[in-house]
């Protein structure tokens, strides 16, 4: 199966090179789909330098800031693949676990799996973020009558046509509550896989902040009541 790499990008010039590099080692067929979201920096045209190095990659550029959310659904317009995987343009997450990823989905056991820094190896995670986290997955799960562990996790994977069914709105960080709320709400089953994550610093370009926390919270309640972030 081939799958779709959805690659949102924002200010990541100094890692994006790197991350490329890792992601080439990955011998699973792929399809790669840079969206810059206006960056500040020089990321638009590190990624139009590296289209000559990976001719398989297709880089968009949004004209003005529009958020992650708004990256990931730019992005899933252009997927071909019959699965889709989220990557960020940091080095926080490996793709080297992408193998364990589509395992399920390619068997047929699941639609969806999600990796999971929580059951797998991970440093850097600050204090906070990380009992945010574990409040935010928490009522996910009481909300939606589920079990998992990361909810806010960014290796989500799936079919691409279960995606696509969401028709996703949101623009911003909420894309992770949406996404898992409407995979819940669709009656999937997520198959969670260990991942290894390494947290940065917000020195190193770490975009996390505590409104984030209160507007996902929000936008829980409104997905769990309304149906829409």
């Amino acid at each position: 199966m081939l799958l779709s790499v959805l690659i949102p990008c924002y200010n990541e010039a100094a890692t994006i090179a790197k991350m490329l590099e890792r992601l080439a080692q990955i011998t699973i067929p792929m399809q790669w789909i840079a969206v810059d979201d206006c960056s500040k920096d020089a990321t638009y045209e590190v990624l139009q330098q590296l289209t000559t190095t990976y001719p398989h990659m297709q880089v968009v550029r949004h004209s003005h800031n529009s958020g992650k959310g708004a990256a990931i659904r730019t992005a899933l317009t252009y997927a071909t693949g019959e699965i889709v995987v989220i990557q960020d343009a940091d080095l926080e997450y490996d793709p080297q676990d992408f193998y364990e990823l589509i395992k399920p989905i390619e068997a047929g056991l699941v639609n969806v799996a999600f990796g999971s820094r929580f059951m797998g190896r991970h440093t850097g995670m600050y204090f906070w973020n990380a009992i945010g986290n574990k409040g935010l997955t928490f009522l996910t799960n009481l909300l939606f009558n589920c079990w998992i562990s990361d909810m806010e996790t960014c290796y989500k994977v799936m079919r691409t046509d279960i995606m696509r069914s969401m028709n996703l709105v949101s623009n911003d960080f909420r894309i992770e509550a949406e996404i898992t709320a409407k995979v819940l709400m669709q009656g999937e089953r997520i198959f969670e896989v260990p991942i290894t994550y390494l947290g940065r610093t917000y020195e190193e370009g770490k975009k996390m902040h505590p409104k984030y926390g209160f507007l996902t919270v929000w936008a829980l309640f409104r997905l769990r009541l309304l149906g829409r972030p």
